[in-house]
């Protein structure tokens, strides 16, 4: 027989710095201890660390061997948010103990990780046969008030087990939150029978904290009658169990997590006492920003109420008028089609709604002679067959003869990769043209994304495009086709697979005259297809009243892109602004507000256009709760009325709250407008890259709330103000 092996002497102390979840930075000397893997986290490693003063703390990080998984960084993040929010929350309770406490992470390092509370006790599994029956009622109890807790932050566990769950002999413990999501988000298929709910277990449907009660209640019959079931539905003996008796009429084991108590329900039935209903609510520093949110929503809705010519088809703005009407009607701004006509002493736009027409193909042989306002220099220009050309690679306009081409479907072809020449540009003014497609399609949308230099309007754009492109717009019944396949396909070569590939986009340069970056036809449920052009222009130029920024007077919609490490007051963003050379402004962003006041205002002062502030690179401030509560939920499948106005509300209180009122200029001057927490690459660069790569969050928010504005995006259901 072999000696064992002698033990391995500790390591010498290393240094470890990392953010405490405040957000400040502490650093220590520690020890490492072994690595091992963790069950259930794939790719994960753990192991024991010594802090200086002889603290035991147990580490999670992702090496680098497992960062090839895009999905790993991800689920770290959400591990790490939801532990934050939990010590955030309840860490100076004593009741928290129910959770196991973070102690630090750090996601920006080359191997991220965090840091908690090495737990004490046992897991059930191994001290169950030996628990009293009272010690079994409290385990119960307090598994419960852990749901309760849990739900209160719209967050579910989903790893509620006998061997994640530990005893001490006074508090259970809920083992780490590495498969927690947020309430109301798609479930993932996790966790086996009997402790996941069938519901979980198929990743079926979304996320409820009913699916933890369900673990709850398998767990409650585990401890009382020493075995498991299947896991299907009510065991078969439960009627057995006395104690049981009130789990059992409460519907805890009910398969349809519909029908199950809510967590708060479940404790009154258990008779233990609620504590976030007794307790006295600390003040919420965001409530007099929410409330002057509803009061300045009520004032636009008077002042757009009384502008004349308000038509019954008009979009929707939100409003406080109860949680069930958000939304209200405002005049629309007329398209670009009746501003050409009223401008040119045409017939006043008719505003009759349009039968459906049906879809036809994105381009057609061009229909009789229809103007179009041109988005560069903003002249009308009608189709001429003898102005059309292509452009080869080298940028030459080469002139394009379709007169002996008389098959339909070789001229498609042609006409969908073919250019128009603007007939306006004169001598001294700049050549410019027009995707063939933008004047032989539906109503054009022009959207002019707006913000200072390296606010991140270029990476945002890219962001939006690479999720379009991926298909993010169809669950909203919306179709895209590149609006000249050549030009989209250079701007996904140059731009979105730069930015997937973890490399930072250069600067956007000035220019002497402004073009659009890309553009889409979108069609909706069978409708015309309508031309979507994005303009994203120098900083420079933006905060210039200058002849580049002319076509600013002729653009239907705007993303005002707002910058935290500008515009927040928060120490906890000064590193970073050190690090990156930018000082904070409680002056605004100049950029917003040479632009708004260069755009038309309607009778009651207000701009017209649709408008929405993206919060960009909330990823620095992610952990802060307004933030956290959007930031870490996908979108839904479909426009959620009620919560694009909670988000809105959030972010202009968290703005209020944080920030100068100058930042809050676009949502003061247009009679629409929504706000948005997005994070078009999820981390901070170093160098030229984004060390674990971009990660875009919720970047299409601003483009959906803008099209459902312009009518461009179909609803199930019918929405107050003719979206």
């Amino acid at each position: 027989m072999t000696e064992p092996e002698a033990a391995q002497p500790p390591g010498p102390y290393e240094e470890l710095e990392f953010s405490t979840h405040l957000e400040e930075s502490i650093r220590f000397a520690v020890r490492y201890g072994e690595d091992r893997r963790p069950p259930g986290r794939p790719g994960v490693l753990a192991r024991e660390v010594t802090l200086s003063a002889g603290w035991p703390v147990l580490q999670f990080r992702l090496p680098l061997s497992a960062q090839a998984d895009p999905h790993a960084y991800d689920m770290l993040e959400r591990e790490v948010s939801t532990a934050v929010a939990l010590e955030r929350r309840y860490g100076s309770e004593k009741f928290g103990e129910v959770f196991t406490r973070v102690i630090g992470f750090d996601l920006t390092c080359a191997e991220p990780f965090v840091l908690y509370r090495t737990p004490a006790g046992a897991p059930l599994t191994e001290c169950a046969g030996r628990l009293s029956g009272d010690e079994q009622q409290r385990v119960i109890a307090q598994l419960a008030l852990a749901v309760r807790l849990l739900s209160d932050l719209e967050l579910v566990h989903r790893t509620i087990a006998p061997d994640t769950v530990r005893w001490d002999g006074t508090h259970v413990r809920l083992c780490e939150p590495y498969a927690a999501l947020r309430v109301g988000e798609t479930r993932e298929a996790f966790g086996a029978a009997p402790w996941a709910s069938p519901e979980q277990r198929a990743g079926r449907g979304t996320a409820d904290p009913r699916d933890d009660l369900w673990s709850v209640g398998r767990i409650g019959y585990y401890l009382l009658s020493g075995h498991s079931d299947r896991g299907e539905g009510p065991p078969e003996d439960l009627g057995d169990y006395r104690r049981l008796a009130a789990l059992e009429h409460s519907g805890l084991f009910a398969a349809d997590a519909a029908a199950r108590p809510a967590p708060a329900e479940l404790l009154r039935l258990l008779h233990v006492p609620d504590p976030l209903a007794t307790a006295v609510g600390t003040a919420d520093p965001l409530s007099r920003g929410r409330a002057e949110f509803d009061a300045h929503l009520a004032r636009k809705r008077q002042a757009s109420a009384a502008a004349p010519g308000q038509a019954p088809g008009a979009a929707w703005v939100p409003v406080q008028d109860g949680p069930r009407n958000p939304y209200d009607l405002v005049p629309p701004r007329p398209s670009l089609r009746a501003r050409l006509r009223a401008g040119f002493g045409g017939d006043a736009p008719d505003r009759t709604p349009a039968p459906p027409a049906p879809a036809p193909a994105p381009v057609l042989v061009p229909p009789p002679s229809r103007a179009r306002m041109c988005p560069h220099c903003l002249r009308p220009v009608e189709y001429d067959e003898t102005l059309l050309v292509t452009i080869d690679a080298k940028g030459n306009r080469i002139p394009l003869d379709l007169a002996g081409e008389h098959r339909p479907a070789i001229r498609r072809e042609i006409l969908r990769k073919a250019y128009h020449l603007c007939p306006h540009a004169g001598p001294g003014e700049e050549a410019h043209e027009l995707p063939v497609p933008y004047l032989t399609n539906g109503d054009p949308l022009s959207i002019a994304f707006v913000g200072s230099s390296s606010v991140g309007k270029t990476h945002l754009l890219a962001a939006i495009l690479g999720e379009v492109e991926l298909g993010g717009l169809e669950p909203y019944g919306l179709k895209c086709l590149p609006l000249n396949p050549d030009a989209h396909r250079t701007y996904l070569r140059e731009r979105v697979q730069s930015l997937q590939q973890g490399r930072q986009l250069g600067r956007t340069v000035q220019q002497t005259f402004a073009r659009f970056a890309d553009g889409l036809l979108v069609s909706a449920r069978g409708a015309t297809p309508r031309p979507v052009v994005f303009f994203d222009l120098a900083g420079e130029d933006l905060a210039q009243d200058g002849e580049v920024t002319r076509f600013l007077t002729g653009v239907d919609a705007f993303v005002f892109v707002l910058d935290p490490l500008r515009a927040l007051r928060m120490a906890s963003l000064d590193p970073v602004r050190e690090q990156d050379g930018l000082p904070r402004r409680d002056l605004g962003d100049e950029a917003f507000t040479t632009v708004l006041n260069r755009i038309e205002r309607q009778s009651n002062g207000l701009v017209g256009a649709p408008a929405v502030i993206a919060v960009n690179k909330s990823d620095l401030v992610r952990f802060e709760p307004a933030v956290d509560r959007w930031l870490g939920r996908g979108l839904p499948p479909r426009l959620d009325r009620e919560a694009l106005r909670a988000e809105s509300r959030d972010a202009y209180a968290f703005l209020t709250h944080h920030a100068s009122r100058a930042w809050l200029k676009p949502f003061d001057d247009c009679a629409r407008c929504t706000l948005h927490f997005v994070a078009a690459t999820g981390g901070q660069a170093r160098g030229d890259r984004f060390p674990h790569g971009a990660r875009s969050r919720r970047v299409l928010a601003p483009l959906l709330s803008i099209f459902a504005m312009c009518g461009l995006l179909p609803e199930a259901e019918p929405i107050e103000g003719g979206v």
